[in-house]
């Protein structure tokens, strides 16, 4: 399996000017949704400055949050906290991909990972709005695994899958790694699935899903910002928490001016071109399945490991159709591409570093460092790298 190498040098990422507000322009604003978990902390004060270098990006105004009861002389373009859905977006005045970093999606749970797996057979509840053309489509590039809205439901997927090894149980809601958990054992299963909300079972559904060992998880995404498509993959790190649990640390990045072809085209090893290729085959489908999608920001999780059985598996995890824990990357990406037109791929990194005072490279571009009220001291920053290779 080739990771991509953590020992890189990387340059600095220089500080952005934030233009002043001017009448008639556009202006980039950040949203949060009043539902999101995202709004406090680390993850408001991140979003907030993703959309200062957005809008230095841009060449627009950053007019901070959203405010609805203000009249903007210009629709602006939004930074959201979370996926939209179509009828958020049409009261916003997003009509299209060039208004917001992020996606749109017709209901809810098209945002989650949930999406991913069929349900256990025809009868299973399931949320208005299901595709069972969406799974299908998938089927050949995602992990064996079922999607479950009822704890009856998700029951029958788990007694399936145990008897061919460890499942894993992931709630909808769950990002940077938390919200999951392992059953070994029907009894663990009944444990894990009697302590879900069943009001959260019910909107938001859980996956149940073939557990890997040794598992690389790599990142494919594309964005699409102020007239430049970029394509890129990449491997997560883990780190630890300062509740000493194991959640998301970091996304290291090589990013291509162009499209999916583009992108393999600079790609050798693989299981790289594994990942692109499932994940691709999920992101049309996507693109076809649901009804009033569109979305400038879109990153693929695929996972590969050892299955059980010994047999290596890959597939797609799940999608993310707003900013997340690489979006420091991809702008500082975006941002040299833009400068240098000649440029046709970057390398590109985040971290996220918990404890007091930890120790930085000097040239580290810091989104947040503080004391998050959730999660403690945090620090989280990105480099970049123009790469030598300008085929």
């Amino acid at each position: 399996m080739h990771a991509l190498s953590s020992q890189r040098g990387f340059t600095r990422l220089s500080e952005l000017r934030i233009p002043l507000q001017r009448p008639g322009t556009r202006g980039i604003v950040t949203y949060s949704l009043p539902a999101s978990s995202t709004n406090d902390g680390h993850d408001a004060a991140t979003r907030k400055e993703i959309a200062r270098r957005l809008a230095d990006l841009a060449g627009l105004a950053y007019d901070g949050e959203y405010d609805p009861l203000l009249r903007y002389s210009t629709p602006p373009y939004f930074v959201p906290s979370d996926t939209l859905t179509t009828d958020m977006a049409l009261r916003l005045g997003i009509r299209g991909e060039p208004d917001l970093f992020g996606g749109v999606v017709s209901h809810p749970f098209m945002a989650t990972k949930t999406i991913t797996h069929p349900l256990v057979g025809p009868n299973a509840f399931a949320p208005r709005g299901w595709s069972r053309k969406f799974a299908r489509r998938v089927s050949d590039v995602v992990l064996d695994g079922y999607s479950a809205f009822a704890k009856e439901d998700a029951l029958v997927a788990g007694y399936r899958l145990l008897d061919r090894g460890a499942v894993r149980i992931k709630l909808a809601s769950g990002i940077a790694g938390l919200g999951q958990f392992v059953a070994e054992s029907g009894m663990d299963l009944a444990r894990i699935l009697d302590a879900v909300d069943p009001q959260e079972m019910a909107s938001s559904g859980v996956v149940v899903e073939e557990n890997l060992i040794d598992v690389v998880t790599y990142s494919v995404g594309q964005i699409r910002v102020a007239g430049i498509i970029a394509t890129y993959y990449g491997t997560q790190r883990l780190t630890t928490n300062n509740e000493g649990a194991q959640v998301y640390g970091g996304s290291e990045l090589t990013v291509v001016r162009g499209d999916f072809d583009t992108l393999l085209a600079f790609c050798v090893a693989d299981e790289l071109r594994i990942a692109i290729a499932q994940a691709r085959i999920y992101d049309h489908a996507a693109k076809v399945c649901f009804r009033g999608f569109f979305a400038s920001r879109r990153n693929y999780d695929v996972a590969q490991g050892a299955a059980a059985s010994g047999l290596r598996r890959s597939g797609v995890l799940e999608q993310s159709w707003r900013l997340g824990g690489a979006t420091g990357a991809e702008i500082g990406a975006l941002a040299a591409l833009r400068s240098d037109p000649s440029l046709v791929t970057v390398d590109a990194m985040t971290r996220e570093v918990y404890g007091e005072r930890p120790v930085l490279p000097k040239d580290a571009a810091i989104y947040f460092s503080g004391v998050d009220p959730r999660v403690g001291p945090l620090t989280k920053y990105a480099w970049i790298k123009p790469n030598a290779d300008t085929r």
